[in-house]
């Protein structure tokens, strides 16, 4: 495919995408509306913005309130999901029940089911990425995993709040790709998500990314990208959402 073919991604993100598993696309939020939905789930919390003392938890999973369909809060992010699943006809956008902080999975909205990193680790020397740094996994605990599973077809993260180095960004491992998606494939009864050794499939592993950014930052990446939660040592919390994309039918990786 050409640039021509795609309705937001340049010939660079899809080659990073191709490459690396991840790719970034600035801007996709409106400042306000994330300021907005933030401020929110500060009073949804109790929690004093302004007063570090109020926070009661150095990490929370919230519980969705607002939801709005991606088209609408932002129509590029929307076009790049469609960019990379190759088509809008092939997201499931019914509601799927499932367990954990979602409630809910509706593979075309957005919510406000943050994980806010306020100071997590924050008592604790900062450690560099590795293999031996956070928790390493797979997102999908609500199915199980096959080669080409349907029901996480793409790992999203939203940043609705500036993330800086040392700030609780996402650890990644991009060659983590490989490792699970050979795994799958010799195993293609499946495997439930709990039975995965992450551990062992994260110390094959030897490229590692800390994702910072901005407000309005969306990051597509790989289904079978292996990631952790960080410190975060700065006075900044961090906030963000990580929505699945669903697919209505399983992964054709029989084709050309």
């Amino acid at each position: 495919m050409s640039d021509s073919d795609y309705k937001v991604l340049s010939e660079d993100q899809v080659q990073q995408f191709l490459r690396k598993g991840y790719l970034t696309l600035k801007g996709c939020l409106d400042p306000d509306l994330a300021e907005k939905w933030v401020n929110e789930g500060y009073e949804r919390l109790g929690y004093d913005r302004a007063d570090p003392t109020t926070w009661e938890k150095d990490i929370v999973w919230m519980w969705p309130k607002n939801r709005q369909p991606i088209r609408e809060i932002s129509a590029r992010a929307w076009m790049a999901i469609c960019d990379v699943v190759g088509g809008e006809d092939r997201i499931d956008d019914r509601v799927m029940k499932v367990e954990g902080h979602f409630g809910e999975i509706d593979a075309s909205t957005w919510s406000d089911a943050f994980i806010v990193n306020f100071n997590h680790g924050a008592d604790q020397p900062w450690e560099p990425i590795s293999a031996k740094t956070g928790r390493w996994h797979q997102d999908g605990a609500f199915f199980r995993h096959f080669l080409n599973s349907r029901e996480q077809a793409l790992l999203t993260i939203v940043y609705w709040s500036d993330v800086a180095h040392r700030g609780g960004g996402t650890f990644i491992a991009p060659d983590s790709v490989r490792h699970i998606a050979r795994y799958l494939a010799e195993r293609p009864e499946g495997v439930p998500p709990s039975e995965i050794p992450f551990k062992e499939i994260i110390g094959q592993c030897s490229e590692f990314v800390e994702i910072t950014g901005e407000v309005g930052d969306f990051v597509i990446l790989h289904p079978f990208m292996l990631h952790s939660s960080s410190q975060n040592v700065s006075d900044n919390p961090r906030w963000m959402t990580n929505p699945p994309v669903v697919l209505k039918e399983p992964m054709d990786l029989n084709r050309e």
